[in-house]
């Protein structure tokens, strides 16, 4: 395995306001705003998280909900700013974090192939010349020509992978995403994964699904209350993660 580092994640923090008050409508939400009524609570999703991760690495990120395991993803994607520490990365990375977010309902799902793909950094000429292959791959068949806002979160799951890992990225940022569609259609969507391992993508993955996170990953980071509490080979921190839900 190559020593370069992809990903370097230092004393990273992210801190949220959660509001202490609940507050029923806009209206009475500006009101407060203008008369400085309302009144915030720190929560920090993370702090003090470390790591690197090398060329080629295939990294679970473990926890329970609440853990911060999405809010890292996002931040490593670029998709939320960190409150503290540093993310550097190196290469192309793609963020497969909430498949389809980016489709424009009202539009086809075919003329979102071109939307969503210009989103991820596709060229028109690029998608014109993989369009039958991301619809086959999709299963969508007719489907394809229904606007997008018809579909069932699976569909729209489906067509947004098929898009997503048209290419091969130096790092590939996985949340849930092999859970989405029926049994067939997550065996073909974990067969592509692999393949794009066996190319030597870096990936950084999240599934509560662990059997999984043992036959795709290497390696594990296990979050709690977003804190780090383990960080090593995925059998040996895994096995420990189960232990620990298993006792409740």
């Amino acid at each position: 395995m190559s020593e370069k580092t992809m990903v370097s994640v230092r004393d990273l923090g992210v801190k949220f306001h959660l509001s202490e008050q609940k507050v029923d409508n806009l209206k009475e939400y500006i009101i407060r705003i203008i008369k400085r009524q309302m009144r915030y609570k720190e929560f920090w999703a993370l702090r003090e998280v470390s790591f690197e991760v090398k060329q080629g690495e295939r990294v679970a990120i473990l926890g329970l909900n609440g853990a911060g395991k999405s809010t890292m993803l996002k931040v490593i994607a670029g998709v939320l700013k960190a409150t503290e520490g540093s993310v550097k990365r190196s290469g192309v990375l793609v963020p497969l974090l909430e498949l389809g977010a980016g489709f424009d309902p009202q539009y086809t799902g075919a003329e979102n192939i071109y939307l969503y793909g210009a989103m991820l950094g596709y060229s028109k000429a690029f998608l014109k010349e993989k369009y039958d292959e991301i619809v086959a791959f999709s299963e969508l068949g007719d489907f394809i020509h229904v606007p997008v806002k018809n579909y069932s979160s699976g569909m729209r799951a489906r067509l947004g992978f098929s898009i997503a890992t048209l290419v091969e990225p130096d790092i590939l940022i996985l949340d849930e995403v092999l859970s989405v569609g029926d049994a067939k259609f997550r065996a073909k969507s974990e067969k592509r994964i692999k393949e794009m391992f066996s190319k030597g993508t870096t990936v950084l993955f999240v599934s509560h699904n662990l059997a999984q996170v043992r036959s795709l990953c290497t390696r594990a980071i296990w979050l709690e209350k977003g804190h780090v509490v383990e960080d090593g080979p995925v059998a040996e921190v895994a096995e420990h993660f189960e232990a620990t839900i298993t006792k409740g």
